[in-house]
């Protein structure tokens, strides 16, 4: 059985494109009987953003309430918290005396935070902590604790799991073939999904619509979206926001139908209606969920808890392959 594994990260509130783009795909791969799935809350490498105790806090039950209230069964899915498996966190250690500096000049948010800094008449490094330059080398040890064969991510995620590939086969050079090769799942429609201006939804254009908002503020932030100004009996463009949108929430025939309306001349007011409504019945019972667990957060550390211990047990095993090949096992 192939082992899949995907870390969140809990640096906000999730929303739609969050959900489409990695949370419903996670789930419905965890229910191919094929796989087995470990998911984590990445508190860990939220460290490099959060900028407070009580963020931490906030967003994590957000993001494990969330997980659990849109499908994700933790008798299929070892769900856990990577604070809880220190055994990754010496794994990491290990992984950081076979990976070339190099490599880690080349990461992306890396460069990204040198780009700017250089623009900006800036010392290349200013800004740049040690949390931000190790990142994929501890991302790599979340991969390789667990013998994952697959990691579902997005195009601009996969050079995080090139990496990993690279510290596995440096380490399986230098000591012994410890390590799996984790492969990629590509999610072509995590960098589609449109927010509210039309641009791809994101918290960093504050174009989102956050998952579990009230009925109240959806219905407004739909009303927001940006459309063109044609008037109602006008044909509206079926590849409008408004259209991407409800496909989503539909089956493929409402979706048609739907379509066809628009292109008859559906007015913009119409047509956000009824983006409302079908949104709202889509979310409402996963909303109920969330709202439960979250008012039962003592329910979902028991669930994290037993899924820790799922997790440990496996990366343990790992740890004891990783200390004998080095040289210094109990």
């Amino acid at each position: 059985m192939k082992k899949v594994l995907t870390g969140i990260k809990p640096t906000g509130y999730a929303h739609l494109g969050n959900y489409f783009g990695a949370i419903k795909p996670a789930i419905e791969l965890s229910k191919n009987g094929e796989y087995e799935c470990f998911y984590f809350i990445a508190d860990y490498h939220a460290l490099t953003t959060l900028k407070s105790k009580e963020d931490m806090k906030e967003y994590f039950y957000n993001i494990a309430c969330t997980w659990l209230a849109c499908g994700l069964d933790p008798d299929k899915v070892v769900f856990y918290k990577q604070s809880d498996i220190k055994e990754v966190f010496e794994i990491n250690w290990i992984l950081c005396n076979v990976t070339p500096k190099g490599l880690m000049n080349r990461a992306h948010a890396y460069k990204a935070c040198v780009e700017f800094n250089e623009q900006n008449n800036l010392d290349k490094d200013a800004n740049v902590n040690m949390g931000l330059y190790n990142y994929p080398i501890l991302m790599a040890a979340d991969i390789l604790s667990f013998g994952t064969d697959l990691v579902p991510v997005g195009l601009d995620q996969k050079q995080h799991i090139e990496i990993a590939r690279d510290i596995a086969n440096a380490f399986n050079k230098k000591y012994e073939n410890v390590f799996v090769m984790p492969d990629c799942i590509i999610q072509d429609n995590v960098s589609t999904l449109v927010g509210l201006d039309g641009r791809k939804m994101s918290k960093s254009y504050n174009n989102t619509i956050q998952l579990f908002t009230d009925e109240k503020e959806l219905k407004k932030k739909i009303n927001r979206i940006v459309t063109d100004s044609k008037l109602p009996g006008e044909p509206k463009d079926p590849n409008c926001t408004i259209n991407k949108l409800y496909k989503l929430f539909v089956d493929k025939d409402k979706a048609q139908e739907f379509e066809q309306k628009l292109k008859e001349g559906l007015s913009w007011g119409e047509a956000k209606a009824m983006l409302f409504e079908v949104a709202n019945d889509y979310i409402k019972p996963m909303r109920e969920k969330f709202f439960y667990y979250m008012e039962n957060k003592n329910l979902v550390d028991e669930i994290l808890k037993q899924g820790a211990i799922k997790a440990q047990k496996q990366a343990i095993v790992y740890l004891q392959k990783i200390r004998k090949a080095i040289g210094v096992e109990n």
